[in-house]
């Protein structure tokens, strides 16, 4: 199958790219590079461009006729940055996808997998959240990609366009290879900011809330390898129409995490062991638009997907430890 990768450059979308590929497939890469690196894209069909071009969506459609599917992956996605340039998330996430997937619809390519976010639901008592259950999007980003499956469901009802919205929960880790991590010189990422701190580029790693109604008083969060995600994404595009078509609607959600909870303070210890020594913390409130978290029910992933994560909490440790070793040598900057 040939795949159109949106954000392909970017960190989830490298990864996946990857993934694709290991599983015989061929990713087309779609990417405006306003913040993934090129360097991620390697030696893969590649597209430097606007998701909302949509003469350029058209010129890769008649270069590529036989592209199967799309994954829609390029967005903004730092929840503080949202709520400070709220305007530049809507535009970009919100008023660009339309744009996509309605050239999608005319060029009849209306198979579509889209990044959505754990982000949107509501606090529930015992953190566990299941695809039905109630939403309430705490900040602009996480608002964006509610618009977004809004958009996808209505369209989906009135057109031929296809969707299988995946809510990712916390993705961790790096590519297994190491081509490809966490890219920022100052990731926001919680794993991102420890390996920092581990490495001492940091002075201490920072623990944003510690009065929350969790058993610790730290954020809750779904801890899942990059790679298990990108593999997920692997079996929707293999299984896309035979999901559609057992979900009994044109569009489907489905959550993508471990189906188990992880506060702040057990990710620090659990980093602590990887790494063999303690790391320095402080404590903070929380940042704009945090919420207390969630973990996912991962039934509708198992049952419509055949799909299971495969690697540990360690295993992501490990690999983001090995990662901020190795990316100075890929990006240029530690």
């Amino acid at each position: 199958m040939k795949v159109l990768v949106t954000g392909g450059a970017g960190y989830i979308g490298s990864v996946t790219a990857k993934a694709l590929e290991e599983a015989g497939h061929v990713p087309v890469i779609l990417d405006s590079l306003l913040t993934g690196p090129q360097v991620f894209v390697r030696d893969r069909i590649f597209y430097e461009g606007d998701i909302a071009d949509r003469a350029l969506v058209a010129r890769i459609v008649e270069e590529h006729p036989d592209l199967d599917a799309t994954i829609h992956m390029a967005a903004r996605i730092v929840v503080p940055e949202s709520v400070e340039l709220p305007y530049e998330y809507y535009r970009d996430n919100v008023a660009k996808s339309l744009e996509l997937f309605d050239q999608l619809h005319q060029l009849g390519k209306p198979r579509v997998l889209f990044s959505s976010s754990a982000s949107l639901y509501a606090l529930k008592p015992d953190f566990e959240v299941r695809e039905g259950d109630a939403l309430d999007p705490t900040s602009p980003y996480a608002r964006t990609k509610r618009m977004m499956e809004q958009v996808l469901e209505d369209m989906a009802v009135a057109t031929d366009l296809r969707a299988i919205i995946l809510r990712y929960f916390n993705p961790i880790g790096s590519d297994p290879d190491l081509e490809s991590g966490i890219y920022a010189k100052e990731p926001s990422h919680v794993l991102g900011q420890l390996v920092m701190a581990a490495r001492g580029q940091k002075d201490a790693f920072t623990i944003t809330g510690t009065e929350h109604p969790t058993r610790d008083g730290t954020g809750i969060r779904d801890y899942i390898h990059v790679w298990d995600l990108a593999r997920a994404h692997v079996r929707a595009i293999e299984r896309f129409d035979d999901v559609i078509a057992a979900s009994g609607a044109p569009s489907v959600v489905i959550n993508v995490g471990t189906g188990s909870g992880v506060t702040v303070r057990e990710l620090v210890a659990a980093f602590e062991n990887v790494f063999g020594k303690p790391v320095p913390l402080r404590e903070a409130p929380p940042r704009p638009g945090d919420a207390v978290g969630a973990f996912a029910n991962v039934d509708r992933a198992h049952e419509l997907l055949g799909w299971h994560t495969e690697l540990s909490l360690e295993d992501a440790i490990a690999s983001a430890l090995a990662w901020g070793e190795k990316r100075q040598e890929i990006l240029g900057y530690e």
